[in-house]
């Protein structure tokens, strides 16, 4: 934490894994300091000797917290709802509380790390938007047919979920990856309402320190 006492985030505006957690600090109402890891700029922030010190890992979001660093998404945001459960993003009902998480991982171990940038730079330049489009439309082919089973306003239910912060970082992978989203209907509409929220919008890649000016909004 810095001097100030605020949380410290390193992150990437574009990364949605980062976006995740803006979420989830947003919707709590943290007030935090952010650190840029430009994972393009000089091979890769993420590589450089300090940053390696922070998270072995060499990927963001990382979080230092209440004296500790905390890495990988979901981690972070059970950690922030187990200290901070006010808004839940986990339900009361141990049903609903599985669903959740059953989306939560689908999206962020069964879709997300085929299409990000270290995957992508093994397979290629020529088929990194096929192999992308392919990764992100067979994730999606199953999280429709479970949503329409799970959700209501939102993922799941009509309260906003751990689910939700790590459904629309993907749907805007997918549309950056030019994913054709009509035969996803439930996905689709869940988005478009969770967009209109303020803490999805603060959180969003083109309102971020590090957001390049032309992709600003």
């Amino acid at each position: 934490m810095t001097e100030s006492g605020k949380p410290i985030l390193y992150s990437y505006f574009r990364s949605s894994c980062s976006w995740r957690v803006r979420i989830a600090l947003a919707l709590k109402g943290i007030d935090y300091e952010t650190v840029p890891i430009n994972l393009i700029k000089d091979g890769g922030q993420q590589f450089s000797k300090d940053f390696q010190a922070l998270n072995p890992m060499k990927q963001v979001p990382a979080l230092k917290i209440d004296g500790i660093t905390i890495h990988q998404s979901l981690a972070i945001i059970e950690y922030l709802e187990e200290t901070r459960p006010t808004p839940r993003l986990l339900p009361q009902d141990p049903k609903k509380r599985a669903s959740v998480r059953m989306i939560s991982d689908l999206i962020a171990g069964g879709i997300q790390p085929l299409q990000n940038l270290s995957v992508l730079k093994q397979v290629g330049e020529e088929i990194q938007l096929t192999w992308a489009q392919n990764a992100i439309t067979s994730g999606f082919n199953a999280l429709e047919q479970i949503l329409q089973s799970t959700a209501g306003i939102y993922c799941v239910g009509d309260e906003v979920t751990m689910a939700d912060l790590c459904l629309v970082p993907q749907v805007a992978n997918a549309e950056r990856f030019k994913v054709d989203l009509t035969p996803y209907p439930t996905i689709s509409s869940v988005n478009k309402r969770l967009l209109v929220l303020e803490a999805f919008q603060v959180s969003h890649p083109c309102r971020q320190p590090d957001t390049p000016t032309e992709l600003r909004a």
